[in-house]
């Protein structure tokens, strides 16, 4: 069994990054690669959807963070979507919830 899983889709003008299980130390790297490669073939509005993450640590962060900044180097957008209340309140606890737009769910991004 996988640790993290990463899907991939394309929704109308949007890139819909799906995450289930735990970003860490040791899948971080895997989520890092999968998002430089989107988001360097194009992908300037990018989702990522938290519904079905368990666990996510400062790694975890850090990847969300750089994915954050290409975004934004490109004139585009990074938005966190279905954050359970563990998620959220990590990102509540470093400020992050401040850095990134979050959304209850993929559609109030991708049908807005």
């Amino acid at each position: 069994m996988r640790l993290l899983d990463v899907r991939i889709d394309e929704r109308d003008e949007w890139t819909v990054v799906t995450l289930s299980g735990q970003l860490d130390v040791a899948t971080a790297p895997d989520l890092r690669q999968a998002l430089q490669e989107a988001q360097y073939a194009g992908a300037h509005r990018v989702v990522v959807d938290l519904a079905d993450l368990q666990f996510l640590d400062s790694f975890g962060l850090g990847v969300l963070v750089g994915a954050l900044r290409r975004a934004r180097l490109h004139g585009g957008r990074l938005v966190l979507a279905g954050a359970n209340d563990r998620i959220r309140q990590v990102l509540e606890v470093t400020g992050l919830d401040r850095t990134f737009q979050l959304t209850d769910d993929v559609a109030a991004v991708v049908d807005a």
